[in-house]
C-alpha cells in the first residue's frame, strides 16, 4: 500500500499514547519465558518485529497468549520455564525483518545443548550479524552462516562446553551486549562486557528490576563494565511496558514543523541512554516539556507536550548517537525545516540499518528539494526547503523508518510525498496512520 502526505493548514491537536517501547516489548518477553511462574505484560508492541519473538520462544515450549483481546484491557501472559528451561525449537526460527530477535534470540540459544535455525525476509538477509557471531563463538557454540556473516544461520549450542567470556565491544551497541547478557543467564561463571560508549541499558534494567544481581561500572571515558555470575533463578513479575521514544518522535517532530500545533504524547519512556532526540530538538530550539515524570518498572517515563516551533540549526557530536541512532531519519527532516545548517555526526552505524539509512535519508532529502553534504559518517543539511514542482516519490527500501520519517516530510509541502510501500511500518508502530488521521492529518491511501 502507497501512501501520501501534503501540506494543510491543519495544525496537529490533541493527546495520545504511542505504542509500546519495542526494545522493552522483545525483553519482556523473553525474561518472562525464563522466569518461574506466571508474568503478565500489558502495554506489549503488537508489532510485527515483538509478534516474531513471541513465536519463537513459543517454537521453544513457552506459553504465551493475548488475553482480554479487543478490549482496553489487553495484556499478554507469559508462562516461564525457568532458566536454562527452553526445549530444542521445534522448527526453523522466522525472524521476519527483525534485527532485534534475531540477534537476542541467537545469544539466548547458543549455550544449550541444540541447534537453532534462524532465517528473515529478503530485507533482514541483507543486514551483518558477525557483531553477535564474534561472542557467540568465543562461548563455546557454533556458527554455520552464508558468507559468515548473513542469514540464514544456524547456531549448534555450545552446551556443557559453554564458558563465561570477557567481551570487549569495538562499537557500542545494545543488541550485542544483550545478546552477551542472554547467553550468560544459563552459563556457570562471570561473564564480563565492556561498551566503549554507553548505550541503550534496557536489558540490565530489566535484570535488576527482576532481582538479578548484574554489576555495572564506568570504565574508560564515557564506556561501562557489565558484570553477571549465570544460572540465578528469579520468580515471575508484570511488566508495564512504557510508550516508545522512537514512535513519539515522529509526532514530536510533526508537531514541531506544522503551524499552530499542539499536542500530548502521554506515558513515553525517556529513559537517559535514549533521549537524545529530545535533548537535540530542544537545542534546536523545539518547545518540548517533560510532565509527569516517574519510574515503572525501573524505567523513568513521563508525559511530553510538544508546541510547534521555529527550528534552529545546529552541530550534533558523534557521542550522541548511542542515544538517538534510530531517530536520525527523522531528525533530518526536522533538519530540514530549520532555519540554517545542521551537521550530525558519527553515523556509520546508519549504514548497516533495515537499509543503508544514511543514504536513503540523503537521497530522498534531495529529492524533496533539501540541500545536503554527505560523507561516510556525517551528514549536513541545509535547511529551507526549495519547494518541488510536483509530487516527490520516495524509496523506502522497505525501512519503516524511512517511510514513517518522509510521511511527516510531506505535511511540509505544497505537492506532497508518495511512499512506494507502507507496510512495514507495522513492524514498529502499527497505530501510526491512525494517530495521525485521529490528530486530523490522515494520509491518502494510493492502490
Amino acid at each position: 500500500m502507497r501512501l501520501r502526505s501534503y501540506k494543510k493548514d491543519i495544525a496537529l491537536k490533541g493527546e495520545t499514547t504511542v505504542a509500546g517501547d519495542k526494545s522493552i516489548s522483545h525483553r519482556s518477553l523473553i525474561f518472562s519465558a525464563l522466569a518461574h511462574g506466571k508474568s503478565t505484560i500489558s502495554g506489549l508492541l503488537e508489532g510485527e518485529d515483538v509478534l516474531k519473538t513471541a513465536a519463537a520462544l513459543r517454537l521453544m515450549g513457552v506459553e504465551i497468549k493475548k488475553c482480554n483481546p479487543n478490549q482496553d484491557s489487553t495484556y499478554w501472559e507469559v508462562s516461564g520455564s525457568g532458566v536454562a528451561g527452553l526445549m530444542e525449537p521445534a522448527d526453523i526460527l522466522d525472524m521476519g525483518n527483525s534485527g532485534t530477535s534475531s540477534r537476542l534470540m541467537a545469544g539466548l540459544v547458543c549455550p544449550y545443548n541444540f541447534t537453532t535455525f534462524f532465517t528473515g525476509d529478503a530485507s533482514l538477509h541483507k543486514r551483518p550479524m558477525r557483531r553477535v557471531f564474534e561472542p557467540i563463538n568465543e562461548i563455546g557454540a557454533k556458527v554455520v552462516a552464508r558468507q559468515n556473516n548473513l542469514m540464514p544461520f544456524a547456531i549448534i549450542g555450545a552446551g556443557e562446553y559453554a564458558m563465561p567470556i570477557s567481551y570487549q565491544m569495538k562499537v557500542a551497541s545494545a543488541q550485542v551486549k544483550s545478546c552477551i547478557l542472554l547467553a550468560a543467564l544459563t552459563i556457570r561463571g562471570t561473564t564480563t562486557i565492556i561498551e566503549p560508549e554507553k548505550c541503550r541499558n534496557h536489558s540490565e534494567i530489566m535484570m535488576r528490576h527482576l532481582g538479578l544481581k548484574i554489576s555495572s561500572e564506568n570504565f574508560g571515558e564515557n564506556g561501562t563494565k557489565i558484570s553477571y555470575s549465570g544460572l540465578q533463578e528469579f520468580d515471575a513479575k508484570n511488566f508495564e511496558i512504557p510508550g516508545d521514544i522512537s514512535s513519539a518522535s515522529f509526532l514530536i517532530v510533526a508537531a514541531l514543523l506544522v503551524k499552530n500545533s499542539k499536542i500530548k504524547i502521554k506515558n513515553v519512556g525517556i529513559n537517559p541512554l535514549r533521549d537524545g532526540i529530545i535533548t537535540t530538538l530542544r537545542e534546536m530550539n523545539g518547545n518540548i516539556k517533560i510532565t509527569n515524570e516517574r519510574e515503572i518498572g525501573g524505567e523513568k517515563v513521563a508525559d511530553l507536550i510538544v508546541e510547534y516551533s521555529d527550528l534552529k540549526g545546529i552541530e550534533i557530536s558523534a557521542s550522541r548517537a548511542p542515544s538517538m541512532i534510530d531517530e536520525y531519519p527523522i531528525l533530518a527532516v526536522a533538519a530540514a525545516n530549520a532555519k540554517g545548517v545542521t551537521k550530525m555526526n558519527g553515523l556509520a552505524e546508519l549504514k548497516v540499518k533495515e537499509s543503508n539509512r544514511l543514504l536513503m535519508i540523503a537521497q530522498n532529502l534531495e529529492n524533496c528539494g533539501v540541500r545536503l553534504k554527505m560523507g561516510d559518517d556525517y551528514l549536513e543539511v541545509a535547511g529551507g526547503i526549495v519547494q518541488p514542482k510536483n509530487l516527490v516519490k520516495i524509496t523506502t527500501a522497505m525501512d519503516h523508518r524511512i517511510a514513517m520519517s518522509f510521511l511527516v516530510m510531506g505535511l511540509t509541502l505544497e505537492n506532497g510525498v508518495e511512499i512506494d510501500d507502507s507496510s512495514m511500518i507495522a513492524t514498529s508502530f502499527p497505530t501510526f496512520e491512525k494517530i495521525f488521521a485521529d490528530f486530523g492529518s490522515a494520509f491518502e491511501r494510493i492502490g
